[in-house]
């Protein structure tokens, strides 16, 4: 009886130290980098951003509609585009806009190492910098591709990682009823919104989402102004959420 209660002794304790590591394997993969999608807050304030990288022959228009209804924003700039057209960089900068970086290529950075990647963050954010004077702070993956190592080369650098809940879809050239219809439909307190500063209809269609959201009392300000920089969890839907 002995031999066997000592038999069942070991039996249990395999089998604890398997059901630990399985634990832990589960703790581990809980732990998977996501860029921020959207906050968690109550107070009705959303972002809209703009992504550049190719054309700039609306921007006047975007920059003198947000100025006509008081709002501020952030635009994602490719390092290419932020050489090619400096003056529109310092232009926005200088109304008060955010500036992050579209990294400096529009290449598929979750296909790179840390390396590049870096090389990639670094060189796009002087480039920003350079013409500014001020610090870039977030960054915007193209095409809205990540992994693990992409988000936390970033964060090693100082940067935060932004995707985005509301995708305006200017880019597959909408209307601009169609635009503002998608926007408006899907914004709740602390969302940021997706679009583009050279899509065909997107200037257009920024007064029916300012006049409209404004009305039901949402306030556009910069993503850095919205996120939360420190003391913050990510949830796996990409909410980021105060701890506070």
């Amino acid at each position: 009886m002995k031999k066997f209660n000592k038999i069942i002794s070991i039996i249990l304790s395999l089998t604890a130290v398997f059901c630990g590591a399985k634990v832990s394997s589960s703790a581990s993969a809980a732990e998977r980098q996501l860029p921020i999608y959207r906050v968690d807050r109550d107070d009705k304030y959303i972002s809209i951003s703009f992504d550049c990288a190719w054309g700039d022959e609306y921007t006047d228009k975007l920059l003198k509609t947000m100025d006509e209804y008081g709002v501020k924003c952030t635009f994602f700039a490719v390092e290419f585009w932020a050489k090619k057209y400096p003056e529109h960089v310092k232009e926005i900068s200088d109304a008060g806009h955010e500036i992050g970086t579209h990294s400096a290529t529009h290449s598929h950075m979750s296909k790179m190492d840390a390396a590049s990647i870096k090389g990639e963050l670094e060189s796009s954010a002087k480039a920003i910098s350079d013409i500014t004077g001020k610090k870039v702070e977030l960054f915007r993956a193209p095409f809205g591709e990540y992994d693990d190592e992409l988000i936390t080369t970033a964060t090693s650098l100082g940067l935060f990682t932004v995707q985005w809940d509301v995708d305006s879809l200017d880019w597959k050239n909408l209307s601009k009823e169609e635009i503002a219809k998608r926007v408006v439909g899907k914004v709740k307190s602390g969302s940021i919104i997706l679009c583009h500063n050279n899509g065909l209809h997107t200037a257009e269609s920024l007064p029916l989402i300012f006049s409209a959201l404004q009305a039901e009392g949402y306030k556009f300000v910069p993503i850095g102004e919205l996120i939360y920089r420190e003391n913050y969890t990510i949830l796996p839907d990409g909410t980021q959420k105060s701890n506070a």
